[in-house]
């Protein structure tokens, strides 16, 4: 899994929700460049984005995976109206999440049977 999450404290609380829902192999970036890298690199069953990276919107990075068919949520302080409608279709968490709705939403971007490729 790819979290992109430009926030220090949001990314150790997620990453502490993650474990505790037992998501294992979880890789983070703090910007599009670093994510866009990442993507490069290795090979990622799902992904989380915050829209706005330090005033810089994700949305390349959304390009990027909705071109390798990886199924990604926006996650945004700002609600549905803060994505752009090319994405309109994408599932949204709003700030402040609980770690419940965050694995709900994660598993339903799982293929059938709720497996992640080894």
């Amino acid at each position: 899994m790819l979290v992109v999450e430009d926030e220090m404290m949001v990314v150790m609380n997620i990453e502490g929700a993650l474990a505790d829902l037992g998501w294992l192999g979880v890789s983070f970036a703090a910007t599009v460049d670093d994510a866009l890298a990442l993507l490069e690199a290795e090979h990622f069953d799902i992904a989380m984005l915050d829209v706005n990276l330090d005033g810089q919107p994700s949305y390349r990075v959304a390009e990027a995976l909705a071109l390798r068919a990886i199924p990604f949520v926006f996650s945004t302080g700002y609600g549905e109206h803060g994505i752009e409608a090319r994405f309109g279709d994408r599932p949204v968490l709003r700030k402040p999440y609980s770690d419940q709705l965050l694995g709900e939403v994660l598993a339903s971007l799982l293929p059938a049977g709720g497996e992640v490729m080894p």
